[in-house]
């Protein structure tokens, strides 16, 4: 007799935890999207620049390296990817920006951020910015307010602070 699959809705009880916790608000995902942004900036200048430069005086890059940190060069977006799904790894959510800007980003499927969510969520942020940054303005047309990258990682963005006073 053939087995007949069934859909598993995994998920539900995660959404239904996750139910009733304020959502961060546009202006604190830009801030913290922004200061991650300049962080990660100067963390390339601090970090990559001179390594690439101490790579060539050791002879291991033939031709003397140029860095520069914008979007017209792999290894640039490579460093952003790498920032945003590591940080948002490490701190579960919180990076940084989002640290002081008093938000989290939370899986909707796990309770803990797991590498991959982390990964797809810094792709995705490649995704939002394109056709002139629309997948960030689709905060305010989704009824959670989710991003194009919110989606993709299968995450949502909440005040942390409140959240944490609201189980007390």
């Amino acid at each position: 007799m053939k087995r007949i699959r069934t859909y598993d809705a995994q998920e539900t009880e995660r959404m239904r935890e996750l139910h009733g916790n304020p959502l961060a608000s546009f202006t604190r995902r830009a801030g913290a999207f922004c200061c991650d942004f300049l962080l990660a900036w100067g963390l390339f200048l601090a970090l990559l620049i001179p390594g690439g430069k101490l790579a060539h005086r050791l002879g291991y890059l033939t031709a003397d390296v140029n860095l520069k940190f914008d979007f017209g060069h792999w290894y640039s977006l490579l460093f952003l990817v790498l920032y945003f799904a590591f940080s948002t790894y490490w701190g579960n959510g919180r990076t940084i920006g989002k640290w002081l800007f008093g938000i989290r980003t939370v899986s909707l499927v796990h309770r803990h951020m797991t590498l991959w969510h982390s990964f797809e969520r810094g792709l995705g942020y490649g995704a939002s910015a394109l056709e002139l940054g629309f997948g960030f303005v689709q905060y305010f047309i989704h009824p959670n307010c989710r991003t194009v990258h919110d989606r993709i990682a299968e995450t949502i963005v909440i005040q942390d602070r409140i959240s944490k006073q609201k189980r007390r």
